[in-house]
C-alpha cells in the first residue's frame, strides 16, 4: 500500500479515533441521563432531521475520500463511513422507527453499554493508528505542510 494511501487512513483515524473514544465514555458517564436525553431528541422531527443530514454528509465524506479495504484500520475507518451513511439515511427517512428501536434499545442497557465498549475500543485503536510515531522510512517525502505568514511589513 502507498505511503499517501496509509497517510490518508491516518488523517481519518486522527479523527475517528478520538471522536469515538470521548463520545462512547461520555455516554457510559450520562448512562442515566440516556432515556432523558432520547426522548427530547425524539420529541421533535427537527433533531433527527437535522442530525442525519449532519450524519450522512460525514459518512459520504469518508466514503468518497476513503474506499480502503487493506488493513485493520482502513477496513475500519471505511466500513464506520459506510455505517454513517446508514445511520444517517436511516434517521432521514424513518424518524419514528428508529425512536422505536431506540426506545427498545436504551431498556436493554447491557446491550449499548456492549456497543459503546466496543466503539471506545476502536476509537482508542484508530487513535493509536492515526498519532503513533511514523518511522522515516514510511514518511512521505512529498508531504509538505507549510504555513506562510505574511510580514508585518
Amino acid at each position: 500500500m502507498s505511503v499517501q494511501v496509509q497517510q490518508r487512513t491516518r488523517m481519518f483515524a486522527r479523527v475517528l479515533g478520538p471522536f469515538f473514544t470521548i463520545v462512547a465514555i461520555v455516554v457510559a458517564l450520562r448512562a442515566p441521563d440516556m432515556r432523558r436525553l432520547l426522548s427530547e431528541f425524539t420529541a421533535s422531527d427537527l433533531w433527527p432531521w437535522v442530525t442525519g443530514a449532519f450524519i450522512l454528509m460525514g459518512g459520504i465524506s469518508i466514503v468518497a475520500f476513503h474506499q480502503l479495504w487493506r488493513d485493520p484500520a482502513a477496513i475500519i475507518v471505511s466500513a464506520l463511513g459506510w455505517l454513517l451513511i446508514a445511520r444517517g439515511v436511516f434517521l432521514l427517512a424513518f424518524p419514528d422507527t428508529f425512536a422505536s428501536v431506540a426506545n427498545r434499545v436504551i431498556g436493554a442497557v447491557g446491550v449499548w453499554q456492549a456497543v459503546y465498549v466496543v466503539f471506545a475500543a476502536i476509537g482508542l485503536y484508530l487513535t493509536y493508528v492515526g498519532w503513533k510515531p511514523v518511522g522515516k522510512d514510511r514518511q512521505d517525502s512529498n508531504l509538505h505542510i507549510s504555513i506562510d505568514f505574511p510580514s508585518a511589513a
